[in-house]
């Protein structure tokens, strides 16, 4: 008896030992630099809102360097792998979207990844609805003058889209669904001033992209907004109507979502830590002026539970509509 006393003292001292060494690490994260994989290219509005992120968690983290790392492309592959590859010590984070989480998975083979399994989610970082976007001397003024364009030379109009399921890929294909017109997607390798540039010259009718990635080529007057996907006009462009205001189905909407995550066996009490401070970066009244600018909407999932539910029912959802909408990789 004593024997097996001393053995589960021993037992206890260790298990208590451990929680306090959670819990010390922690409190003591970060201790060294963080760094930010993103699967975006720098300069597009998902890069640009986890920069802004990351200089907030900075602060709130005593000035501890927090540096982003751009590696775009292979689908958002080649960030993922990397960081699916990394320690779990809470050191080493990824900035995912909806579609590496819920639309690669089921649209794409032999993929290197269960969006599940692989990885713990932090906080969801924003929502974001497209723009419709023409050409800043197009003809077609609204949703409503391209579905009539469509019908009536089916196959002719085009839309510039990044990689095959993309968000606005998806998006896009989706539109076309609902008002039974047939539209030419134009695929590039990367999302950015390529496609949007193609439709700037009036090679491609036109292409759904978020506010912050247009920017630019809105205010010279190059493209122009016709309709946002949100349900609701947006505080920061209220000029810009929904795409049922513009002519569209009034029931249509798409938002995207990105979100922090860090690979399976992070210690739970680092992850805490992690997803608790970057709650409290994204309700910063700055932080959100500047999301709101980029055309993001600050998120309401916080937890890693919520996120994780929110995953598992886009995964069901896209699931299904992957197969309506015809959308296969060759």
């Amino acid at each position: 008896m004593p024997r097996l006393r001393s053995i589960m003292l021993a037992a206890a001292v260790g298990a208590a030992l451990g929680a306090a060494s959670f819990s010390a690490s922690a409190q003591e994260y970060p201790t060294k630099l963080v760094r930010v994989l993103t699967p975006y290219a720098t300069g597009l509005s998902p890069d640009v809102a986890t920069r802004i992120l990351a200089e907030k968690l900075g602060n709130i983290w005593g000035g501890k360097p927090v540096v982003i790392e751009s590696r775009p492309g292979a689908n958002g592959v080649l960030a993922i792998s990397a960081e699916k590859k990394s320690v779990p010590n809470g050191y080493s984070l990824l900035v995912m979207g909806h579609s590496h989480l819920t639309i690669n998975p089921v649209l794409l083979r032999n993929l290197p990844y269960d969006p599940v399994k692989d990885f713990v989610p932090l906080a969801l970082i924003y929502r974001a609805p497209f723009f419709v976007c023409v050409s800043g001397d197009s003809p077609y003024k609204t949703v409503g003058d391209l579905i009539k364009a469509a019908k009536a030379s089916p196959g002719k109009l085009s839309y510039a889209t990044s990689y095959i399921g993309s968000p606005s890929h998806f998006a896009t294909a989706t539109l076309a669904l609902m008002t039974g017109t047939q539209l030419l997607p134009v695929h590039y390798a990367t999302e950015g001033l390529q496609a949007y540039n193609s439709v700037v010259n009036g090679d491609i009718t036109f292409t759904l992209a978020s506010a912050g990635s247009v920017a630019p080529l809105v205010k010279s007057g190059r493209l122009r907004m016709i309709a946002t996907t949100s349900p609701t006009r947006l505080p920061n462009y209220p000029d810009i109507p929904t795409i049922g205001e513009s002519g569209g189905p009034a029931n249509y909407e798409f938002e995207t979502w990105a979100a922090l995550v860090a690979p399976t066996g992070t210690p739970p009490d680092v992850v805490r830590r992690i997803s608790a401070d970057t709650a409290r970066a994204l309700a910063a009244p700055d932080v959100q002026e500047h999301f709101r600018s980029l055309g993001f909407e600050p998120a309401h999932e916080r937890t890693s539970a919520d996120i994780s539910n929110l995953v598992r029912e886009d995964l069901k959802r896209n699931q299904e509509l992957i197969k309506r909408l015809g959308i296969s990789v060759q």
